[in-house]
């Protein structure tokens, strides 16, 4: 659960309900803090998606896989 304030799922407008594609309730929490500000909600996926499919080296298997490495040597749970 975050601790920053959210705005319910059963609360979302549209927009935030097309971003997360119609399906509001698989959010994680990482992105259901960004419902109080669509923009910054539709910025966050569009830095994701940067991140995880703009570099033709790799394979995104490749990428997730450094992710979650970074994400154990810093003892991060995401």
């Amino acid at each position: 659960m975050a601790w920053i304030k959210i705005t319910p799922v059963d609360e979302w407008d549209d927009d935030l309900i097309e971003l997360v594609g119609g399906e509001p309730g698989r959010v994680d929490a990482i992105m259901a803090v960004h419902s109080l500000n669509s923009r910054g909600m539709a910025a966050h996926q569009a830095v994701y998606a940067s991140a995880m499919c703009g570099t033709p080296t790799l394979r995104k298997v490749d990428r997730e896989l450094v992710a979650f490495v970074v994400s154990q040597t810093n003892d991060c749970h995401y």
